[in-house]
């Protein structure tokens, strides 16, 4: 594994190009090797304590992404005109839960620690999700796990930009039905997920028609 030495300045100019695509070129596709590159990188991000709550459903089906538009109304033309189109799910209580059989198995056959290991590690998780974080409902630890997702999306988003492919996140959609119809359409067990974010990547088909514009530096930062 060799260090990283990409030039800031590229990495700079990929942040100033990327921007929320509204419509996608319908005629142009990203390659295989392109999208398993961007799902990679959702792969290898991390997550609070190393757990990757998440799961990404990548809808390619013209049927189902017609399903989606009644429940997200924020998805409509990117679902008619991106190339790829994902799902992001975000783990629910009974699979992060301190106790939960998916959190024993990430420790035990995922991470392979040792027994001695394992239950000082699930001390450390018990005491963060009781004492630290307060996460004593299943909303908390829904939002919780969805907070370890958008850190996926986030790099997501940032490696197709620095590959010149477009992106982006959708949050408008109505939770409750689209749920719904994971579970009765895409075979999703929403017990165990639910829906964080939408995403679509392919490329714009006009530039932006306004500029970047972000807040003033130093009314962001403040060091001490």
């Amino acid at each position: 594994m060799s260090t990283p030495n990409i030039a800031k300045e590229d990495i700079l100019n990929a942040f100033n190009y990327r921007h929320a695509t509204k419509e996608f070129d319908a005629t142009k596709t990203i390659s295989d090797e392109d999208m398993k590159f961007i799902l990679e990188t959702a792969h290898l991000s991390p997550s609070s304590f190393g757990f990757e709550p998440w799961h990404f459903v990548v809808v390619q089906d013209k049927e189902l992404r017609e399903l989606l538009k009644p429940v997200a109304w924020g998805a409509p033309l990117k679902l008619d005109t991106a190339s790829h189109f994902v799902l992001g799910l975000a783990m629910k209580a009974p699979m992060v839960k301190h106790n939960a059989p998916y959190i024993e198995h990430m420790m035990k056959e995922v991470k392979q620690m040792p027994a001695e290991v394992i239950e000082m590690y699930s001390k450390f998780y018990r005491e963060f999700q009781e004492r630290d974080f307060n996460l004593d409902t299943d909303k908390k630890l829904f939002d919780w796990s969805s907070k370890q997702t958008y850190i996926a999306l986030g790099n997501m988003m940032t490696s197709a930009a620095l590959t010149g492919i477009d992106s982006c996140p959708i949050e408008g959609f109505h939770q409750e039905k689209a749920e719904a119809l994971l579970q009765e359409k895409f075979g999703i067990d929403t017990n165990k997920y639910g829906l964080a974010f939408m995403a679509a990547f392919g490329y714009r088909k006009a530039d932006p028609e306004f500029p970047k514009s972000r807040r003033n530096f130093d009314d962001i930062v403040t060091w001490k």
